[in-house]
């Protein structure tokens, strides 16, 4: 769980909620689940249109996203994927051509989206318990 969700951080927008239910953070949570399943949508369909420049985007849209709440694995892989899209290795250093990119990305971002499920299926199982 630790290498999954950064505690700190979704501890903090646990803070936000009241005493008596955790309503705010979960409205959250749903709402990046929502963002985060568009995202990926319009990530397939960039890679499909070979739209480097818009995978780069959306990567670096829910990088910042997922780091809100703490997801620290989806996080670091959009991270890569923002890289990638700039043409660049994943850390952003070293120059890669476009057909190096698109490859990467398509290697990518069935990992991504089963980091993201990965979570969902944690956060849905908190908030499950929580009501209870």
């Amino acid at each position: 769980m630790e290498d999954l969700i950064d505690t700190s951080t979704f501890d903090q927008l646990l803070d936000m909620d009241d005493e008596e239910d955790h309503e705010f953070s979960k409205s959250i949570v749903v709402n990046y689940f929502e963002q985060a399943e568009e995202t990926f949508k319009d990530m397939d369909r960039a890679l499909d249109k070979k739209d480097l420049p818009e995978l780069s985007r959306l990567g670096h849209f829910l990088k910042g996203s997922s780091a809100a709440i703490g997801l620290k694995k989806v996080k670091a892989t959009c991270e890569k994927i923002q890289h990638i899209g700039n043409c660049q290795d994943e850390i952003g250093v070293k120059d890669i051509d476009e057909s190096e990119a698109l490859k990467k990305i398509t290697q990518i971002l069935p990992r991504v989206k089963a980091e993201y499920s990965e979570a969902e299926e944690y956060l849905k199982n908190f908030y499950e318990q929580e009501a209870r």
